[in-house]
């Protein structure tokens, strides 16, 4: 793996802030904001060449990681030097940037989408193929949106700068967000609004566990039940419900097979880290994220010792695969234990 941008800010609360490393990721923050272009930073750094920029959910990552950090320790320098790439971030989204990224005047919610680009962290592409190009308002795109629409006026607030435009933006989304993404036949939240999908999927549970995400609770409620029993397993999240048309029950065979059941049913363990944030969010139910985060005693030694997979299979057996030492699965697992250690019994 090279430096990714994606994944680099969803481990870095896990990795820096769980472990006492808040200026650590202070300066991850601050190299970031540097290479920020329209609004946007890095999908990937790559070896030869300028970074590559294709990802719509990276930078709302980065916004959730500055409030994380910050919320850890408050650092008044810091809060100054960042503020101005957060409204950089905002300003860009509305305006519109790179691969149709933009946020819809008449919803407040945030499109993207180009033909023939990955944009979601569910990016596997085969040649020209995107396996799941998610194009339209994407359901954990817009839960982040809201929410660092929210950092920057929580931050805004901080410093005594004006914040009435990024509430009012937050506001405007979370209204459409509870409107357009929950459909009350199925008992979840739809995973992909204009054009609408309704694939079952685990990326509902990213806006359930954010600090400002949007969350109606009765609504989030039904959803976790359904989420886990059609995607929780022992080790992580479906990427998709095995009721639903497309799912892949094993991650194994040449490089187009696996590309093609990595978001497809694939178990990946660092969502457990949303799913637990979920729960204690909306039922505050410590049982059973204790129940769940004790599998990770043996995860921890039957692919990479001292690390946790990437991937599981989908169905049984469920065996590790992908890179041995995922940074992203030890981080989220960590997170997650460490918001069971601060949950009230």
């Amino acid at each position: 793996f090279i430096d990714w941008g994606r994944d680099t800010m969803i481990s870095l609360p896990g990795l820096l802030l769980c472990t006492g490393r808040a200026a650590t990721a202070r300066k991850i923050l601050r190299d970031y904001a540097t290479q920020m272009k329209r609004g946007l930073i890095p999908n990937r750094f790559v070896e030869i060449g300028e970074p590559e920029y294709n990802t719509a959910d990276a930078t709302m990552w980065f916004a959730n990681a500055v409030y994380e950090t910050l919320n850890v320790e408050w650092d008044e320098e810091f809060a100054r030097a960042i503020h101005p790439s957060l409204v950089s971030v905002f300003e860009h989204h509305v305006a519109g940037t790179l691969y149709n990224i933009k946020v819809d005047p008449a919803d407040g919610l945030l499109h993207q989408g180009a033909e023939g680009v990955q944009l979601t962290w569910m990016d596997a592409k085969v040649g020209d193929w995107v396996v799941t190009p998610r194009r339209g308002k994407a359901i954990e795109i817009n839960g982040l949106w809201i929410n660092a629409c929210r950092v920057l006026a929580w931050l805004s607030d901080r410093l005594n700068i004006e914040s009435t435009v990024y509430s009012e933006a937050a506001d405007k989304g979370e209204a459409s967000f509870h409107e357009k993404f929950w459909h009350k036949g199925l008992g979840y939240y739809l995973d992909i609004v204009e054009p609408d999908d309704s694939s079952l999927r685990p990326n509902q549970l990213i806006p359930m566990s954010l600090a400002f995400g949007p969350m109606h609770p009765e609504n989030a409620k039904h959803a976790l039940d359904v989420v886990a029993k059609e995607l929780l397993t022992p080790v992580g999240m479906r990427t998709l419900g095995p009721q639903i048309p497309g799912y892949k029950p094993q991650f194994r065979g040449p490089i187009v097979e696996l590309d093609a059941a990595y978001h497809q049913g694939t178990v990946w363990p660092w969502l457990m880290g949303p799913y637990v944030g979920a729960l204690l969010r909306v039922t505050g139910d410590t049982s059973q994220a204790r129940r769940i985060l004790r599998n990770c005693r043996s995860m921890l030694t039957e692919f990479g010792l001292g690390g946790l997979a990437e991937v599981y299979d989908g169905d049984e057996p469920r065996h590790p695969a992908g890179c041995p030492w995922q940074a992203w699965s030890v981080a989220e697992w960590l997170r997650a234990a460490t918001l069971l250690q601060k949950a009230k019994p």
